[in-house]
């Protein structure tokens, strides 16, 4: 009997497994499942090239150290939230639209594009109300990175073709345009198109050992992590140098911050739910 027993227990746990994976996901989402994957690097930039170029924050450090983290499953969106999304929210919620909305509507022809200028605290009001949340940077790197770490959304290779980056778009693109550029989980633009707001506040990793003036200040934390880098071009380099900065900026694993009480005209975000 007691044999027996495990053994039922044992099919039953495997079945709701399988019910759980074989579940359809909401709609407009993806499922990434329960496991291990690669967070952060080990990189250093011993030139000091970062700072050459005249980055705010050495490259690499504040992404130390790399290691295995685990996550529960959850689905994320499998693409940015549009203007037409969040139009209908705005007409849900009686909140105020973006900045630069003419007529407090977005522009013309572009209501599959993401939506921009949204603060913090409206991209998590939004999320909050479809049931959702905003992605932790844990979730957002591994639905970026998939299972097995990569260094950009499609692989180990910098191709500047697989994402909206460096400017040469002249703005955002409907989400989902650049097919090639999907992470390997199939979620769109966690490269390029918009910057990304994250749910955690910028502060060092467990272990790390640089620290650095932009995590807090005496009244507290300061700015939220963005993830994903944008459409806007890269600074005042010539090609060769932008190349080498947008690559940099481009892997999956680097974190940029920004602050919660404002947006930008290449911020936008995502929203992410239990499994």
């Amino acid at each position: 009997m007691k044999q027996w027993s495990l053994f039922t227990w044992a099919a039953l746990a495997a079945l709701l497994v399988l019910s759980a994976a074989c579940q359809k996901p909401p709609h407009g989402m993806v499922l990434i499942p329960a496991g291990e994957f690669i967070m952060g690097t080990d990189e250093v930039d011993t030139d000091k090239i970062g700072l050459g170029y005249g980055i705010v924050k050495p490259w690499f450090d504040d992404e130390h150290p790399k290691r295995r983290f685990s996550l529960p499953a959850y689905y994320i969106d499998q693409y940015e939230i549009t203007n037409e999304q969040y139009q209908a929210f705005l007409v849900e919620s009686n909140r105020r639209p973006p900045r630069y909305w003419p007529n407090n509507q977005y522009p013309a022809g572009k209501d599959r594009h993401p939506v921009t200028w949204i603060t913090w605290e409206d991209a998590d009001a939004y999320c909050r109300r479809a049931g959702k949340l905003l992605p932790t940077e844990a979730q957002w790197e591994k639905a970026a990175r998939g299972p097995n770490g990569l260094i950009y959304p499609w692989g180990n290779d910098f191709d500047p073709a697989k994402a909206n980056v460096g400017g040469s778009a002249g703005g955002t693109k409907p989400i989902g345009s650049i097919e090639a550029g999907k992470s390997p989980y199939g979620v769109y633009d966690m490269t390029g198109n918009v910057w990304e707001w994250t749910a955690d506040w910028y502060e060092p990793y467990p272990g790390a050992q640089f620290t650095a003036g932009f995590y807090e200040d005496k009244l507290g934390h300061r700015y939220k992590v963005i993830r994903g880098l944008s459409w806007s071009p890269i600074g005042h380099y010539d090609a060769e140098d932008a190349k080498a900065v947008m690559r940099h900026y481009a892997r999956a694993s680097y974190r940029l911050f920004y602050y919660p009480n404002d947006g930008l005209e290449d911020l936008g975000f995502r929203c992410v739910k239990p499994a």
